[in-house]
């Protein structure tokens, strides 16, 4: 065999992996598949919360909530969240169904008008409570509720990253795409960037303090949302994680928005 015929065989052979590799669509799916997966099996969780409201002049107001929540096998999770202080907003309870395919069932029940009142899938893209949290922004993630786009490898919070667009499905998100940093190692999302429907940047996402429980669920203590078109952002510090608190669907529906305190 001449060396000419070899190189040629060598380049051939070399080249049939690139024939079969990952295009950034699959590649991007792909990587929000592994997050889904290393967050599965987790069953139950509460948790104890501050929700830190800041205006444009950074004057702030404190919110201390509790939630739990239940996964689901073959679902989106369920999650009931219920605020505690201050007075004003005592007992205002949140309960959200999502769903892995089609539009999630959410509803908010206002103590002082005694009511529940179901949010529409076409308000999703408004603010939870007069936060920078979207109602959408409360859903479980679930692999079918976007498309995906692998974009770049980059560090962020001295983590190597995967960054990924992420296209929403329903039309009646308030947004066109999302820009999230996951982290190589543990397929963590470390930072999140919101696009509104005019494709301009809307909100970033930051997600700090992960720490690891049952020693395999990492949950983190601090996210910070900043909306960069009104200067306000919203803060969440999170406490008191626990898992295996023998949830079950009965501590999920409408009745439970109203005993819930």
């Amino acid at each position: 065999m001449s060396h000419r015929i070899f190189f040629a065989l060598v380049l051939l052979l070399s080249a049939q992996p690139l024939l079969h590799a990952e295009s950034a669509e699959e590649k991007g799916r792909a990587i929000a598949a592994e997050s889904i997966a290393r967050d599965s099996g987790w069953g139950d969780m509460m948790a104890e919360m501050q929700m830190i409201l800041r205006n444009k002049q950074g004057e702030e107001s404190l919110r201390e909530i509790h939630m739990q929540s239940l996964e689901q096998e073959n679902d989106g999770d369920k999650s009931l969240t219920v605020f505690d202080k201050p007075l004003d907003v005592k007992g205002t309870a949140f309960l959200s169904f999502s769903h892995a395919v089609g539009a999630d069932d959410q509803w908010l029940y206002l103590p002082a008008l005694k009511r529940v009142k179901r949010i529409s899938s076409r308000n999703k893209s408004g603010p939870f409570m007069g936060s920078e949290f979207a109602y959408e922004d409360l859903s479980s993630f679930e692999l079918e509720k976007y498309t995906y786009k692998y974009i770049k490898d980059e560090t962020m919070n001295e983590q190597e990253c995967f960054v990924v667009e992420q296209y929403p499905v329903d039309k009646n998100s308030g947004y066109t795409r999302r820009v999230v940093w996951i982290d190589k190692q543990e397929y963590r999302v470390q930072r999140a960037e919101f696009y509104d429907r005019k494709n301009s940047e809307l909100k970033t996402l930051s997600y700090s303090g992960y720490k690891q429980y049952l020693n395999r669920y990492w949950r983190p203590d601090q996210m910070d949302m900043i909306n960069h078109q009104t200067g306000k952002s919203t803060e969440l510090r999170w406490m008191n994680y626990q898992f295996g608190n023998g949830l079950s669907e009965a501590d999920f529906n409408k009745n439970s928005l109203k005993r819930a305190h």
